[in-house]
This record gives C-alpha cells, sequence and structure tokens, in this order.
C-alpha cells in the first residue's frame, strides 16, 4: 500500500483488529490486535502501531510497528473482536471461545475466560470450528461449522442462550443487526436473521442468493442504515441486500477473483467500504459519488467490475448503496495492494487507518486512507 507502513511478523495472519477508540477520543488509534493460523503455535498479539509519521495526511509514513505482547492461542485463530479496550474474544478451529485480557500497565496478556468445546458435533462428540464472534457488550455472539449459535457474556462460565440446530450447514460468519437481532451467512448462499429474544430455532427471516448456492464467507451491516448489509462469497462476490425487502441481494457487484474473506463498512463514513480477498488484493469501494444502473464502475485496479442488478432494485431509498439516482454514475474501486501477493485474509478500519493481514506472513498499515 502506498504510504502505508508493512512488517513481516514470521506467522500467517488469519485476524486484525483495531483496539476500539473511546467514544470521546480525538487521536488516531494505535493500538491493534492479531490472531495467526496454520502455524505450529498460534499466538493472539498486541502490536502499537503509533510510532510512525502518517497522522498527518501530508506526512510520510515511516518506521516500524512495535510488537507489545503475545500469549499462545490452541488452534487457529478463526475470528476475534475487542469486548472493549482491554479484552478480545478469540474463536478457534478446535471450537472453544476464550477471552484474552490486556494489561496495558504490563504490556501483557492473560486468559480471562474461555469456553472449552463451545461449538461440537454432538454425534461423534468431536470439535467443531467456531467460525465467527461478535461482540455487543456484555453480549458476545459465536457460529461455527456445526450450525450453532451461542450467546455467551464475559460474567458466565455457561452460555445464556444457544441454538444447536439453528442451521444445517456451516455457519460462516455474523454480526448484530439491530438491538436485540443478529444477521448470519452460511455456507448454501443464505443469510438469515434472528431475533434473540424469541425462543427456538428458527431464523425471523431468511434471504438467500439466487442460482448456484454459492458459499457467503463474510457479513457486515451499514453503520447507520441498519438494514443494509453486505456479503462477501466464496466467487468473490460482493452482495448488498436490503433485509426490509425481498429475499435476494439488491445489487451483485462482481469483484475479486477468488474467495472474499471480509467485508467491512467504514464505521464513521460509510459510503466507503472494504474488502479483501484470497486473490491477495484488498480493495476500496467508495461509493461517496453513487452509481447508476446504466453505467459500469470506475475501476482502478485489478480486474473490471461488472454491475448487476435485480428487477426489485429499491430505487426511492435514498442511500449511496441502494439509490438508482441516474444523475451519479460512478464508483471508484481502488486496489490498496497494486502488487498481488498472497491471500489478504483480514481487514480493519478506523479513522483514516486501515489495517490488513496475510498468508504472506505480514501485516500492513495504512494511516493516510483518504488523502
Amino acid at each position: 500500500m502506498e504510504g502505508s507502513v508493512g512488517m513481516y511478523v514470521s506467522q500467517k495472519v488469519s485476524k486484525i483488529r483495531w483496539r476500539p477508540l473511546s467514544a470521546t477520543a480525538l487521536q488516531q488509534p494505535e493500538v491493534f490486535a492479531t490472531g495467526s493460523w496454520d502455524n505450529e503455535e498460534n499466538k493472539l498479539s498486541i502490536w502499537f502501531a503509533g510510532d510512525f509519521g502518517g497522522l498527518n495526511p501530508n506526512v510520510e509514513c515511516h518506521g516500524e510497528l512495535r510488537l507489545l505482547c503475545d500469549i499462545r492461542h490452541s488452534g487457529d485463530v478463526m475470528d476475534m473482536e475487542f469486548l472493549d479496550q482491554e479484552r478480545i474474544v478469540a474463536a478457534s478451529s478446535t471450537g472453544s471461545v476464550t477471552i484474552f485480557r490486556h494489561h496495558q500497565n504490563s504490556q501483557t496478556l492473560s486468559l480471562s475466560q474461555k469456553w472449552e468445546n463451545a461449538h461440537h458435533y454432538d454425534s461423534s462428540n468431536g470439535s467443531a470450528s467456531c467460525t465467527g464472534i461478535i461482540c455487543n457488550s456484555p453480549d458476545i455472539f459465536t457460529v461455527g461449522e456445526d450450525g450453532r449459535i451461542n450467546m455467551f457474556t464475559a460474567d458466565r462460565k455457561e452460555a445464556v442462550r444457544t441454538i444447536d440446530n439453528a442451521d444445517s450447514s456451516t455457519l460462516h460468519a455474523v454480526t448484530c443487526l439491530r438491538t436485540t437481532e443478529i444477521v448470519t451467512v452460511n455456507s448454501i448462499g443464505q443469510l438469515k436473521v434472528w431475533d434473540h429474544r424469541q425462543q427456538g430455532n428458527e431464523p425471523s427471516q431468511i434471504l438467500s442468493m439466487t442460482g448456484e448456492r454459492i458459499p457467503l464467507h463474510c457479513v457486515d451491516r451499514h453503520p447507520s442504515q441498519q438494514h443494509i448489509v453486505a456479503t462477501g462469497g466464496q466467487d468473490g462476490m460482493l452482495s448488498i441486500w436490503d433485509v426490509r425487502q425481498g429475499t435476494m441481494p439488491v445489487f451483485l457487484l462482481n469483484a475479486h477473483d477468488a474467495e472474499l474473506w471480509e467485508v467491512h463498512f467504514h464505521p464513521s463514513n460509510p459510503d466507503h467500504l472494504f474488502t479483501c480477498s484470497e486473490d491477495g488484493s484488498l480493495w476500496h469501494w467508495d461509493a461517496s459519488t453513487n452509481v447508476s444502473e446504466r453505467k459500469p464502475f470506475l475501476h482502478t485496479g485489478g480486474r473490471s467490475t461488472t454491475f448487476l442488478s435485480h428487477s426489485a432494485a429499491n430505487e426511492y431509498i435514498i442511500n449511496a448503496w441502494l439509490s438508482n439516482d441516474p444523475t451519479k454514475d460512478r464508483m471508484e474501486i481502488t486496489n490498496l495492494i497494486p502488487n498481488p501477493t498472497l491471500s489478504v485474509n483480514t481487514l480493519d478500519v478506523l479513522g483514516s487507518c486501515i489495517l490488513c493481514g496475510t498468508d504472506a506472513e505480514s501485516i500492513y498499515v495504512k494511516k493516510n486512507l483518504f488523502a
């Protein structure tokens, strides 16, 4: 990434997350966490990214990232989320869910809570990978290969609630939709909405891809328009959904050449969206100029992108991701890694700072994203 700092970390990075800032904080994010996978010994690590230039968009980045502390993690880190500024929740390929505490005074990590065998296969009593986590403090929601949904809180040793047969296929990811709702995506191209106040094993809503049942790997919700959801699929497709309308995606965006691993709306500037892929690319989608179904995207980097829309597109919705305003006809798409490497597995964005982690055992930080 131009204007960025990269660092070789001797581990394949599966997940990367900025430590959240307080609501009143004025500074840019400086501390982030990574989780590794496919290594002899996997780790959860805390890094400092505040000791190099780039906080000012006119200042070129320089210097190095600094490892603050790390701790061994059992199994691959399949997902990871900060519960608050001190605690990090990690999902394991062994089926466990662990809370680690970052002690900022001593710069150490310790195990705070662990739910062993949170995901498992009942018939064989074998472990099933915990594939996704979302935190809405104090609640923690997890999903897994076993089709199970768990709801935990940090102060309880047992799950608050478990939906054992939530899905007959693998659940790949989960995010919060509204105050009492979560949304999951699965291996047969379905997006399901769950109201965790309701009893029973049935979702309140099911939406699905048309045609072939391509697995959906990731999901994120628009931070202010909570009915808008973005998903990424095994075929590299980016899909935009309106959960208030219909049962299919509003837009299908033919994006990456391989699996799309993560999708994130910018938390405070959601006209900007970011995706990363097995094809080694990290894309910045700028919808601040909106799109029209009459013209193609303006694409800078990677392969050309095709814009598709089904007939149920919601023309009346005034939103950069759903509107069909013909006066705004372009979306700019920039590949932030012009020279593709191995898979870019993970990304996170906060303020003007973006992170990504790769199978090339490297992490990248860019602090002047909108410069």
